[in-house]
């Protein structure tokens, strides 16, 4: 009889040794197999478990239980890659730590430069390993951090997500995740832990990098299209941080969140709302955060009756590196790995990740002693083997060797990492100076300049292009010999080939950090005998306090660091016309060079760009690319001004009862092209004809058309943006809020009209009863270059009952783009 006659895993397989000797364990009624039982009832937020899975966990005893709850970190020594790792992380013999199996390999290729096809031989045999020498066979799942690509060497890196955000393009990245899939599957890689949901809220905060926008329609958008895309390969996406981390005090790392209620439900929630419900999500993680004094990863009331009662959400829930544990050494709420064990299990973390701190042995002697109840690892259980078969891992043979060559930044990679990179540069100013080349591009542009300096710490390094997670800087940091393995053009290389004509000279003049300002004058200099003098500054992204952003790299001030600004005041003191580039992970308060006298002639905002980052940053500036990139966080004005959003009520910005300004430098939305728009005649219909124009019933939906014009003499291309402002609310609402956003291309004097039909759930809120409602009322709607400027208006009236908003009402906006003329 096979395994598919029987509908259990490789029972008809004699036990090797090892499996004998797991037989001769099963000596009480705990560890002993249990008989299968009829499939029960499907539980809203339950796996959906096959009657296949049910008799494999019948059949397991406690020890092969609990090592599908864990991972196992192979290269767990090697570097710094996650909080506390040296403290935290196990050690042991591999081979005894999964006599039982195993349910994750930890960031095989992840966590040091390995060769892609000798790892993958590994995997291939240490998977036949456990196949064929473990009791039940059963292969682990392999997951991998794969946020700005797979992280592992040789493997492209795309930009990082705050770039994503800035390039408003879901389409794009969907495509992006699909290839990072790709390549993930290709080389037997199950799971990512991607994309981050956190929505941004202090730029002081190390992991701003990490994020996609201050706004939660766009955040949910974007890594919603990030899931499928991912999903569409092959590869479970997993959300993080679920839920409040980006909220910490004073955008502190792993700090308390004092939030309530309303503001984790009106703003936090919606992105990982829409990933489960739109996006099939199969995988979350939970966040380090306590919320109000209590850890997400120690309760209930997020992971469980959030998560799955509500949502119905029936995948996996891992716990984020050594969270588990945590809740004895870092939040107190434990008193030993064990009792850390319970709370979590109890939460809904069905996963311990990295390894297996308090899932294993302190976990087992709690469900002996009945301090546990194992009904709760039966159920954790039961969702990992559910996700194994829907993988296909439990009937992979593994028969098939993996291939001798990986491609893992093909060119088709690099394309799509070449176009997101020039959709997300954000022109911050632009005095004229901007494009180097003039009107007209290719061999019709007027001539360029004919000597060009690039300075500034970030002009010539390859580095600077990339996040945090990304490989070259998450990994390759604690490796300075060994090649970065792609190809990673600099911003002064890019421009040498964007500008062939002109000579162009490199000086650093300072570093990024540090307070050494002997280089600046050999700079200024340099500057003195250029035409043009592009000034590259920025960020150098790291963890733990190695870079200036990243992981645990928070910040008491936004300024630039160390003496950078020094360097591009020294500049621009010379008379040589000056283009500041920022390469960052975060907003900087920069309201010295956006305006006033001693302001650069242009500004560019490029967050970590990737590999393909230089030649779009040197393309924006040569005016090869139209730039149509937008600001996804608002630009600070000081870090004290911080936490700070544009979705705030009227006392949340400035007003004459304080003396402080909050008001950023730049607006959320903003960004420049190199031709001039005209968006105008906004009007406001009932969708589907029913109700008069201007008013729908509250629970309906409307449509907000706008006339766009390219009004300039260059091709470019617009982001529209759809703005609301509920007047009245039964508690306080936001001067402003994207309802909707399109990308809209066209050529000189051409026109559209863009329609967006908006579900009124988009103007939902939690009311005084935390209930989540639309309210009747007037709404006021714009369209503009960015949130805080209204070029064309229009009134929307709600009207009849408050409508409570339940998970089958609409959460996306559809856009039509129709030609005019």
């Amino acid at each position: 009889m096979t395994a598919a006659d029987t509908g259990t895993l490789r029972v008809d397989r004699t036990p090797t040794a090892p499996a004998q000797e797991a037989r001769a364990d099963m000596t009480d009624t705990i560890d002993a197999p249990q008989t299968v039982q009829p499939d029960e009832t499907v539980v809203r937020g339950e796996p959906r478990a096959s009657h296949r899975v049910r008799s494999l966990l019948a059949d397991m005893t406690l020890d092969e239980k609990l090592a599908q709850l864990v991972g196992w970190w192979v290269d767990q020594g090697a570097d710094n890659v996650a909080p506390m790792q040296g403290e935290m992380a196990t050690s042991g013999d591999y081979e005894e730590a999964t006599r039982h199996g195993l349910g994750h390999l930890t960031r095989v290729y992840g966590t040091r430069p390995v060769d892609p096809v000798e790892r993958a031989s590994w995997l291939w045999r240490e998977q036949r390993r456990l196949r064929d020498e473990t009791r039940l066979g059963i292969p682990a799942l392999v997951h991998e951090e794969c946020l700005t690509g797979l992280a592992a060497w040789q493997a492209a890196t795309f930009p990082t997500p705050l770039a994503w955000g800035a390039s408003f393009d879901p389409e794009l990245v969907e495509r992006m995740a699909e290839l990072i899939g790709g390549s993930m599957r290709e080389l037997g890689v199950h799971q990512g832990l991607a994309p981050v949901l956190d929505v941004i809220r202090d730029p002081r905060w190390g992991r701003v990098d990490e994020c996609i926008a201050e706004d939660p329609y766009v955040v949910g958008t974007i890594g919603t299209a990030y899931v499928r895309g991912l999903q569409a390969a092959g590869v479970h996406a997993t959300l993080k941080h679920f839920v409040g981390y980006s909220a910490s005090v004073a955008g502190r790392n792993h700090a308390p969140a004092q939030i309530g209620p309303r503001f984790v439900e009106d703003v936090l929630l919606p992105p990982f709302e829409m990933a489960v419900l739109d996006g099939g999500v199969r995988s979350v993680m939970n966040s380090y955060a306590e919320i109000d004094g209590v850890p997400v990863a120690g309760t209930p009331e997020y992971l469980t009756e959030l998560l799955r009662r509500r949502w119905g959400f029936d995948g996996v829930v891992v716990s984020d590196y050594f969270s588990v544990a945590f809740l004895q050494v870092m939040h107190a709420v434990a008193g030993d790995r064990g009792e850390a064990a319970a709370l979590a299990l109890e939460a809904g973390i069905d996963v311990e990740l990295p390894t297996g701190d308090a899932y294993l042995e302190p976990l087992a002697e709690r469900v002996r002693s009945g301090l546990v109840d194992g009904a709760l690892v039966d159920r954790a259980v039961l969702r990992v083997l559910a996700q194994k078969e829907d993988l296909g891992l439990l009937d992979e043979t593994f028969e098939t060797p993996p291939p001798s060559v990986f491609d893992l930044d093909s060119a088709e990679h690099r394309v799509v990492a070449r176009r997101l990179a020039d959709e997300s540069v954000v022109v911050l100013t632009n005095d004229g100076v901007l494009p180097l080349l003039g009107p007209g591009v290719g061999a019709g542009a007027a001539a360029g300049p004919a000597a060009v300096a690039v300075l500034g710490p970030n002009g010539d390094s390859a580095e600077a292009l990339m996040g945090c997670y990304s490989f070259v800087n998450h990994v390759l940091a604690h490796h300075p010999g060994v090649p970065l393995g792609i190809e990673l053009p600099t911003v002064a290389e890019a421009l040498r080939h964007e500008l062939p004509d002109a000579e162009v000279t490199i000086a650093a003049g300072c570093d990024v950090e540090g307070d050494d300002r002997s280089r600046i004058v050999a700079a200024v200099e340099t500057a003195r005998g250029a035409d043009v003098a592009i000034v590259v500054v920025g960020d150098r992204a790291g963890l733990f306090g190695r870079g200036t952003v990243g992981e645990g790299n928070d910040v008491e001030s936004l300024e630039l660091p160390g003496v950078q600004r020094e360097l591009v005041e020294a500049v621009v003191a010379t008379g040589t016309p000056v283009v500041m580039v920022v390469l960052s992970g975060r907003p900087y308060a920069i309201g010295w060079a956006i305006s006033g006298a001693g302001a650069p002639a242009a500004v560019v905002q490029a967050f970590f760009p990737g590999e393909e980052g230089g030649a779009a940053v040197a393309g924006i500036l040569s005016g090869s690319v139209e730039p149509s990139g937008h600001l996804p966080v608002s630009l600070p004005r000081s870090a004290g001004a911080q936490p700070f959003s544009y979705l705030h009520p009227v006392l949340g910005g400035p007003s004459e009862v304080t003396s402080a300004d909050s008001t950023p430098v730049l607006p959320f939305g903003h960004g420049l092209t190199y031709t001039t728009w005209s968006r105008s005649d906004l009007a406001v219909g009932s969708a589907g004809g029913v109700g008069s124009a201007g008013e729908v019933a509250a629970g309906g939906s409307f449509t907000a058309s706008v006339r766009v014009a390219n009004t300039g003499d260059r091709p470019g291309i617009d982001l529209v943006q759809l703005y609301a402002r509920d007047v009245i609310g039964s508690v306080t609402r936001p001067v402003a809020q994207l309802l909707g956003y399109a990308r809209v291309t066209l050529a000189p004097g051409e026109e559209a009209r863009v329609e967006f039909t908006v579900p009124t759930s988009r103007l939902a809120f939690t009311d005084r009863h935390g209930r989540r409602v639309v309210e009747p009322g007037d709404v006021e709607l714009w369209v503009g270059p960015s949130c805080d400027t209204r070029e064309t208006e229009a009134r929307l009236l709600l009207t009849g009952d408050v409508h409570p908003v339940s998970l089958d009402d609409p959460r996306l906006v559809a856009v039509e783009v129709a030609p005019l003329g």
